[in-house]
C-alpha cells in the first residue's frame, strides 16, 4: 500500500495533477507491475499513461529505457519513456492500448485473415529490429546463458515439479542432447533478440504491433524470436500455418539482407532446434514460477509447451534420446 501511494504521488508530480484514476494494467512473471493512469484534468486530460512499478531491490529499469530507445530508433512501435525515477523504480510510459495479440487471436476468425495480418505485421517489425543489429550493444546470448536456461529443466521441472531424480544414464542423455542443441543455437547468425516475442507481449495498436517486455533483449540466434511467436506457449497453430508465416518471414528477411540460411530447410531446422531450447527453458521457468513464487497461472500452459518439445525431439534422430527420456519421465 505504501509503495502504491508513493507511485501515485510521483505520477501526480509528473502530470501536474492529483485528479488521476489508477487501475492495474498487467503483471508479468517478474516483480514488475503495470498500472494504467487516466488523467481527468490539466494538460494531460483525456490521455492514458502506463506506469511501470519495478522495485529496485528486484528489478533494474535501465535496460528497459536503453532497449526502448534502441528499438524505437528502428521505427517500430514501443512505449516512449516520458519520465523515470530509478531510485524508486518508477517509469511513466505512453500507453499502447489494452488489446494483446493473444486476446485478438482468440476471437473467432474462420479464415485466419486477421491472424495472418497480425503475424505478418509482427514479422515486418522483427525484421526492422534485426536489420539494426550490431555486436557489442546488447548482452550476448552466449553458451553460458543458454546453458543456464536449459538447466532450469532438470532443477525445476524434473526435480521439483515431477519430484523425480535422474539416474546417471538419464543425466548423461540430457546433457548430450543439450550439447547438440547448443552447438546448433550458437552456430546460427546473430541479431538482436527481443527474447519474449509472443502473443502476450505484442499489442494490437496503430501501427501494429505495439511491443512490450523487451528489457531482457540480447544479441543472439536469429530464429529465437520466431520460435517464441510461432511456437507460442499461450496459443497453438497447426504446422501449416507455422510454415506459412515462417516462410514469409524468411523470404522478407532474405530480401532485406539479413543473414538467414540460404536454404529454407536448413532455416526451418534451426527454427525447430531453437524452439526446443526455448521450450526446455520454459518448462523449467513455469515450474519455478509455481513452486518458488506461488504463481500457478502458467501450469495450464505446460502441456502445449511439452507438446512442441516432444514433437521436435521425435522428428530429429539427434534429439530422439530426449524424446525417450520425456516418455520415461511421464510414465508413458
Amino acid at each position: 500500500m505504501e509503495r502504491l501511494q508513493a507511485l501515485q504521488h510521483w505520477v501526480a508530480q509528473q502530470l501536474g495533477t492529483d485528479a488521476l484514476d489508477i487501475a492495474p494494467a498487467s503483471a508479468d512473471a517478474s516483480f514488475r507491475r503495470y498500472f494504467r493512469i487516466a488523467s481527468n484534468q490539466g494538460g494531460a486530460k483525456g490521455r492514458d499513461y502506463i506506469v511501470m512499478d519495478a522495485p529496485p531491490a528486484h528489478e533494474d529499469c535501465r535496460p528497459f529505457i536503453a532497449v526502448a530507445k534502441l528499438f524505437g530508433d528502428t521505427g517500430v512501435h514501443v512505449p516512449q519513456v516520458l519520465a523515470a525515477d530509478l531510485e524508486q523504480g518508477f517509469l511513466l510510459l505512453t500507453d499502447l492500448g489494452s488489446t494483446t495479440y493473444l486476446s485478438a487471436l482468440n476471437e473467432p476468425d474462420p479464415n485466419q485473415s486477421a491472424a495472418r495480418e497480425l503475424y505478418l505485421a509482427a514479422n515486418d517489425a522483427l525484421i526492422r529490429i534485426q536489420q539494426a543489429s550490431r555486436p557489442g550493444v546488447l548482452p550476448e546470448y552466449d553458451r553460458a546463458l543458454l546453458t543456464r536456461e536449459l538447466m532450469l529443466f532438470p532443477e525445476w521441472y524434473v526435480a521439483k515439479h515431477l519430484g523425480l531424480t535422474l539416474s546417471d544414464e538419464q543425466t548423461a542423455t540430457l546433457h548430450s542432447v543439450f550439447e547438440r542443441l547448443l552447438v546448433n543455437n550458437l552456430d546460427q547468425p546473430q541479431v538482436y533478440v527481443h527474447r519474449d516475442w509472443h502473443s502476450r507481449n505484442l499489442m494490437v495498436s496503430d501501427p501494429n504491433p505495439g511491443i512490450l517486455d523487451f528489457q531482457d533483449a540480447v544479441y543472439g540466434p536469429i530464429t529465437y524470436d520466431l520460435a517464441s511467436i510461432y511456437r507460442d506457449a499461450y496459443i497453438e497453430w497447426d504446422e501449416e500455418h507455422q510454415l506459412d508465416w515462417v516462410i514469409r518471414y524468411w523470404e522478407k528477411a532474405r530480401a532485406a539482407g539479413l543473414p538467414v540460411r540460404a536454404d529454407f530447410g536448413d532455416f526451418w531446422r534451426d527454427f525447430e532446434w531453437m524452439g526446443a531450447q526455448r521450450h526446455i527453458k520454459v518448462l523449467g521457468i513455469f515450474a519455478r514460477l509455481y513452486h518458488r513464487d506461488g504463481k500457478d497461472g502458467y501450469l495450464k500452459d505446460m502441456p502445449v509447451v511439452m507438446g512442441y518439445l516432444r514433437k521436435v525431439c521425435e522428428r530429429y534422430i539427434e534429439l530422439k534420446p530426449l524424446f525417450h527420456l520425456l516418455e520415461a519421465l511421464e510414465g508413458k
